[in-house]
């Protein structure tokens, strides 16, 4: 129940400064809503979903993003509570409640009876950051791709997903033009690295989003044949040493599986460190 002068409401573009400073009180880890907030303005044309507020008085004090990715912003186990009917309203557009994760659990335990069950949880993804140029030696085989590496590219893509999701994202009618649209996005913003030999991809990595405080990586993958020689990590320092050189963005985060042992130690090793704890559920 919401107390004395509190709302919940819906976002828009007069509220766009107020969200980004909310943000910006942790903004590497709020680094997808930050750059959401500053991509659409909290435009619900340009959004594709929704992000809402719980206010005190005047004072914006909680978010929670709401489209095909559900991210609370800055909440507490507590703040939930005033998110909890609104996300159910759009539960079928939902694909991913993703963020910290103890708040993930208690919003999870709260909308769980009217929510569908999970298709996998991932309650414990260690959430890392780094600020510095690496010192181990870079991949000098990884570069920004183009869009003549499309073609080449695209398979990599839907390989990676696929291993990393357990379902394709050429499955659902449409998925595979919806798919190498987004790839073709990321290629025509400069924000696909990779390297490659005579039968492929070799290494790729993408920046999700940038920020002027961040720049979020995804889509971290070796082709399997090439496993086991160490170019994981000198991928990531390639990429690492793109951001931070080229003036992308100050610091490179990511979130990965606790159980992916192989992919920590090599994050370790480029030098990143763990800064928070994630958790996501996929439906």
């Amino acid at each position: 129940m919401l107390r004395t002068r509190e709302q919940v409401r819906v976002l828009g573009p007069g509220d766009r400064d107020a969200f980004i400073a909310l943000a910006e009180q942790d903004p590497v880890v709020n680094v997808f809503a930050d750059y959401r907030a500053r991509l659409t303005n909290l435009d619900e044309r340009w959004l594709g979903g929704q992000v809402w507020g719980r206010f005190e008085g005047n004072r914006l004090v909680a978010g929670c993003h709401l489209g095909a990715n559900l991210v609370p912003v800055q909440c507490t186990r507590d703040d939930v509570g005033a998110f909890a009917d609104v996300a159910l309203r759009r539960r079928n557009t939902v694909g991913t409640i993703v963020g910290p994760a103890g708040v993930v659990a208690a919003l999870w335990e709260q909308i769980e009876p009217r929510w569908a069950t999970p298709r996998e949880i991932r309650p414990d993804q260690p959430h890392l950051e780094m600020g510095r140029v690496p010192t181990i030696d870079a991949d000098p085989a990884v570069r920004v791709t183009t869009p003549r590496d499309l073609d080449r590219l695209y398979p990599a893509c839907v390989a990676m997903y696929t291993e990393e999701v357990g379902v394709s994202p050429e499955n659902d009618a449409g998925g595979g033009d919806l798919y190498r649209a987004r790839v073709q996005q990321l290629i025509g913003r400069g924000w696909s690295l990779a390297s490659f030999d005579d039968q492929g991809v070799v290494f790729k990595a993408e920046i999700a989003c940038v920020t002027p405080y961040a720049a979020q990586v995804q889509g971290v993958w070796v082709r399997p044949d090439r496993r086991g020689e160490g170019l994981s990590t000198s991928g990531m320092a390639a990429v690492v040493s793109h951001v931070i050189s080229s003036g992308v963005a100050p610091v490179v985060s990511l979130y990965v599986n606790e159980w992916n042992t192989a992919a920590r130690a090599a994050y370790a090793r480029v030098g990143f460190e763990q800064t928070a704890t994630f958790a996501t559920l996929m439906f």
